[in-house]
């Protein structure tokens, strides 16, 4: 089995006025620091996602850490009379190297479907950013026992055709899971993930280096047990990427 380097993402979503979206940046960067002086260079990547409105602050601050900063969406095309809306250059050009798309919160707020999910994904990778391909269904359809099928249809559907182990990353979220405090079973997780491996493996040649993370109220208390899963290879996390302490309790869980 191709050994993946976790990665532990924050998706900050919107919350952060300057002072504190800093401040919370510096907070996580004297962490890794301290924690490089002690033990040597950390084993995983870490990375967070502010509001666009912080990217260029937050990337400054981080100048001279090794976390890395992403966008949480980005349009499809690269400029245009698109009013409110970034860019994959624009996040590009701020300091970002990932960004998110298709969250849960975009498909259901913003009405984003599969191939839009795709031509953005496609957007980032033209432009040099790593895409985080977001997936899950929804409590609903767990319960009518669809959401393998659904996981399995938006990622066919999200994938583009360029995309591959150095520029893709999977983030599965259980839509009901996300925010609420409920979190998947260990079973669950597993078998999803292991789904979406297989899913991979249909439509890449290097499914197998692809990272897929868990999402959906991970917790420094119920990281380490999911980060042991063969299929996880890190995490998404919302709430908790917060708070400068827990973020790093649960990237501790993975060191």
């Amino acid at each position: 089995m191709t050994e993946r380097r976790l990665l532990i993402a924050g998706n900050w979503k919107m919350h952060g006025l300057h002072r504190e979206g800093v401040a919370l940046a510096a907070a996580l960067a004297e962490k890794a620091a301290s924690h490089q002086s002690a033990h040597g260079p950390l084993h995983l990547d870490l990375l967070i996602c502010p509001p666009a409105t912080l990217s260029r602050e937050v990337s400054e601050t981080l100048a001279e850490s090794v976390i890395a900063v992403g966008g949480q969406d980005c349009h499809t095309l690269e400029r245009g009379a698109h009013t409110g809306d970034v860019s994959a250059a624009m996040l590009k050009d701020a300091g970002c190297s990932y960004v998110i798309v298709g969250h849960s919160e975009r498909r259901a707020d913003h009405g984003e479907n599969n191939d839009q999910v795709k031509i953005k994904a496609a957007a980032a990778h033209a432009c040099g950013l790593t895409a985080i391909i977001c997936i899950g269904e929804t409590r609903e359809q767990r319960d009518r026992g669809e959401a393998m099928a659904i996981v399995g249809s938006q990622l066919a559907g999200s994938l583009p055709n360029e995309a591959n182990a150095s520029n893709t990353v999977i983030a599965y979220e259980p839509v009901w899971a996300i925010g609420t405090g409920l979190v998947a079973t260990v079973a669950d997780v597993a078998e999803i993930h292991a789904g979406v491996r297989a899913g991979l493996a249909k439509a890449l040649s290097d499914a197998d280096a692809v990272r897929v993370l868990y999402g959906g109220s991970v917790k420094p208390d119920n990281a380490a047990e999911l980060m042991e899963l063969e299929d996880v290879d890190g995490a998404l996390v919302g709430g908790a990427s917060l708070d400068a302490d827990d973020f790093w309790a649960i990237a501790a869980t993975c060191l």
